[in-house]
């Protein structure tokens, strides 16, 4: 694969939810435009981080990235290869190399399984094929291709060794694990199959804070050993700060702005950003008082039925009768940080201090 090509491009992708069923044929049904026209792209060993308000669509995105949501329009394609339209064995071959580490540890884990056969499953489903090198200089399965179900339970050891723990207890059940230990084990199935892409649906925010940063740099460890693509959804700010290379904005199934974690912390063009990150809290009491705080009024509009132009105008500040009639693309004057807005925000005075790691306090979000 050529340095320039993407890993995962998702063009133009959208998701509409009707409210019910049409009681009479032909009559039009409302729709709930979950995710609405979003497109980015995800490198070779990068990490996107993706923010926005709880409803914005970014779980909605999620599955579609994976295949268990199915798009009204717009294309997800892995490697050049289209996600939705793959079929037999293509498709058997996609939902091996991307995989979804889900929200809640507990419900994304069959209570009745043990932890042994949670980490089966693949395996069985797959027939055990597992094709990259990585995994065979790292647990010794010696060839490429088919792993004998003999060695299975040798797999599965690696496994979970590789997030962290104790082999002995693979044939506890999930509840008898606390939370943090839970996730390592839905992240131990998403490895199962050796996967390049990880789509992370908001994996640490049912955590503790204590625990959120351990497994945050079991992410990063993993990411490192194993060169995997990360699509890392969540509402902390700070999470996404640290282990984030891009990050998308996303308000109301769009993208808002996207750019590196610098350009968007440091100077957030799009006003929807810079409010989510003036509502970051400081820890520093020195540095309070110099960032000003942008309150934003009212509640996000419903997406059955999306104010029209610019989807943020309702509560934007800067809005003005442009905002109401022609909506502005994601686009940006350098092509490195684009921005979905007509009046974008001025860098900000050097006074303030760009939103850093000492500037975020860990465990607190967006909201």
């Amino acid at each position: 694969m050529a340095a320039s090509e993407p890993v995962l491009e998702v063009e133009d992708l959208t998701r509409h939810f009707p409210t019910r069923r049409a009681v009479l044929p032909g009559r039009e049904v409302p729709l709930v435009r979950a995710v609405d026209g979003v497109s980015f792209r995800l490198d070779a060993g990068e990490t996107l981080g993706v923010v926005g308000e709880s409803g914005c669509g970014k779980s909605t995105l999620a599955r579609m990235i994976v295949g268990l949501e199915h798009p009204t329009s717009g294309t997800v394609r892995f490697r050049g290869s289209d996600v939705h339209a793959a079929r037999g064995r293509d498709l058997r071959e996609l939902r091996r190399r991307v995989q979804i580490v889900l929200q809640d540890p507990y419900t994304s884990l069959n209570p009745r399984r043990t932890v042994r056969e949670l980490l089966r499953q693949p395996f069985e489903i797959h027939r055990g094929l597992l094709p990259r090198a990585q995994w065979d200089s790292r647990i010794g399965a010696g060839v490429l291709g088919l792993l004998p179900r003999a060695q299975w339970d040798s797999r599965i050891g690696e496994l979970i060794e590789l997030v962290g723990l104790d082999p002995d207890h693979l044939d506890r059940f999930p509840f008898q694990f606390s939370g943090g230990q839970r996730q390592r084990i839905g992240i131990a199935r998403a490895l199962a199959l050796s996967p390049d892409v990880l789509v992370c649906d908001e994996p640490v925010s049912a955590l503790d804070v204590s625990i959120q940063a351990q497994v945050v740099n079991l992410f990063q460890r993993l990411q490192r050993e194993l060169g995997l693509s990360y699509i890392f959804i969540a509402h902390d700010l700070s999470v996404v700060w640290h282990i984030s290379d891009r990050v998308g904005v996303m308000y109301l199934g769009k993208m808002a702005e996207i750019g590196t974690r610098r350009e968007v912390y440091d100077q957030p063009r799009h006003p929807y950003t810079s409010a989510l990150l003036s509502a970051v809290p400081v820890p520093d009491p020195e540095l309070r008082g110099q960032r000003s705080r942008r309150l934003l009024e009212g509640d996000p509009p419903s997406p059955v039925d999306p104010p029209s132009g610019c989807r943020f105008r309702t509560r934007c500040w800067r809005a003005t009768e442009k905002c109401a009639t022609t909506e502005s693309a994601l686009t940006g004057p350098d092509g490195a940080q684009d921005f979905a807005c007509h009046h974008p925000m001025p860098p900000p005075p050097a006074a303030t201090g760009p939103v850093s790691p000492e500037t975020v306090s860990p465990g607190h979000g967006s909201h």
